[in-house]
Parts: C-alpha cells; structure tokens; sequence
C-alpha cells in the first residue's frame, strides 16, 4: 500500500504545482548558498590583511587569494551535505500547494483544509532543518565508528526523521497539531517505512532534490488512507455534502 502511495505521487510530477515548488525550494537554497558564501568570503576579506610578513620568508601577498579560493572549495562540499536538508526545508513551507494539488487530482470530494499561516510554516521548516542537521551530525560519529553499517543507519534514522516530519505536517493541515501527533504515533510503524521509500534517493544527486515534493505527495495519500483506515464510519469533517454539489 505504501508503494501504491509513492506511484500515486510520482505519476503526479508533472503537475505545475510540483514543478513550481520544486524550483522556488531549489532556487531559495541557491540563493542562500551563494548569501553564504558572499558572507564568507566578506568576512574573509575584512578581517584577513592583504599581505603577511612571515620571518626568512618576508611579505607574503597571496594569503587572501589562497584562503578565498579555499573558502570556494569548502562551500562546493558543504553544497552537497546541505543542498537536499535547505531544499527540503524551504519546499516544506510550501507544502500545502502539493497537498492541494494531491488533494485536487485524487479527493475532489474534499473541502480545502485550512492553510498555516507564513509565520508557522517558517516556524516548522527551521525547526525540521535543525532536527536533520543535529541528526545527521550526530550520526557522522556513529558512522565513522561503524561504517560497514553506515547504509542501514542513514536510512533508518533520515526515514525516521523524514517519516515523521512529513506526516505531521500534512496531517496537521486537517487533524490540528495534537491530533496528527496522536495519529503519527498510532500508525508509526508504517509512517517509518514510508520515511525510509522517501530517504532511498537522498544519496542520488540531483534526484534527491526532488525527494521534499515526492514526500509532501506520498504522505499526502498515507494519511488519506490511514485516516480511511481509522475512521470507516465516521464523516470526513472536510468532506463536501451532496449540499455543496448541487447546482444553485
């Protein structure tokens, strides 16, 4: 079933919705990479001196242009490790078009569910980004320690994180924080296999960027059917009645 779920939304990505949250995630993560980097590279430039003498060697004039080019070659490997956790963070605050557009295309009979606002959204994206950046700092350690291992336990912890994360998020929009957590924990099991589907192409480049909108649709669909699951005799609150059908 959880398979049917991520078909469902990889048949999906042709959407324009898709597309367009997929490049406002890409390019905000870019332009903050390149505002980084400008920082860096100011900060460089203030504080070092433009040339350093050194004894039995005299003035040397080329330290900043060395520690320049050193700091380009830093943000290059630091892109890589920070690329997918930035884009996923800024694609979460637009999670709710994904979820709509899901919501569109395969629940029709579905009221809109109500949007977070801008404020709780950036709220939930910068706590999601520091969870994955303590996470996965955590687990450089473990995986130097244990690095036969180092597969399993990057899968299990970021299909974790990603499970969880992702759920709460779009089971909020339609169940209020305390109810999606409650429902999180219900089914958390089955939210930790999806969380792992999604973290299989994180070690993929360039289709790893497109692992936030592929979540946000997937869990989309987990919670729809969890919730159907849970509740198969009582009335969606968000359903459209005949009343709303009829013509007027």
């Amino acid at each position: 079933m959880i398979l049917s779920d991520f078909w469902k939304a990889l048949a999906q990505t042709g959407d324009p919705v898709f597309r367009r949250v997929l490049a406002k995630g890409i390019g905000l993560t870019v332009l903050l990479l390149v505002a980084v980097y400008a920082l860096v590279l100011w900060l460089l430039n203030t504080v070092l001196p433009d040339t350093v003498t050194l004894p039995l060697i005299g003035q040397i004039a080329w330290v900043d242009d060395l520690l320049s080019g050193a700091s380009i070659l830093l943000m290059l490997v630091m892109s890589v490790f920070l690329m997918v956790p930035v884009a996923s963070a800024f694609t979460s605050i637009f999670l709710d078009d994904v979820a709509d557009a899901v919501e569109a295309r395969h629940y029709p009979a579905l009221a809109p569910a109500p949007r977070l606002s801008l404020l709780q959204g950036l709220s939930d994206s910068l706590r999601f980004l520091a969870v994955i950046f303590a996470a996965n700092l955590v687990a450089l350690a473990i995986y130097l320690a244990v690095a036969p291992l180092a597969p399993f336990i990057f899968l299990a912890m970021n299909g974790w994180l990603l499970g969880q994360e992702y759920f709460q998020l779009l089971a909020m929009r339609r169940l209020g924080r305390a109810g999606a957590r409650a429902m999180r924990r219900r089914h958390a099991p089955e939210i930790w296999i999806a969380g792992t589907l999604m973290a299989l192409p994180l070690s993929v480049p360039i289709l790893n960027l497109a692992v936030p909108v592929l979540g946000a649709a997937t869990f989309t669909h987990l919670y729809h059917r969890l919730a159907r699951r849970g509740r198969p005799r009582q009335a969606d609150p968000f359903a459209r009645t005949s009343r709303d059908h009829a013509p007027r």
